[in-house]
């Protein structure tokens, strides 16, 4: 069975690292990569390719709900 590919962004390491511990005891869960802001998520997606991102709202940079909308716009079935 392949795994979920899922991203994990936030501007906080302790968050993101704890997130990533606790997927990581999921057998069906592969944490592909993380990002600390919208914008360095928007880089990584295309790379990465996650099928789930689980993003922050309120971020420095550029915040999650900006982000999605610019995921969203270069890929309509993301």
């Amino acid at each position: 069975m392949a795994k979920i590919r899922v991203m994990i962004v936030d501007d906080h390491e302790v968050v993101r690292l704890g997130m990533r511990a606790a997927f990581e005891l999921e057998a069906d869960l592969a944490v592909v990569g993380e990002a600390s802001n919208g914008a360095e998520a928007l880089a990584k997606v295309p790379v990465l390719d996650p099928q789930v991102i689980l993003m922050d709202v309120r971020m420095p940079v550029m915040d999650g709900i900006e982000a999605l909308r610019k995921i969203r716009a270069r890929d309509p079935e993301a």
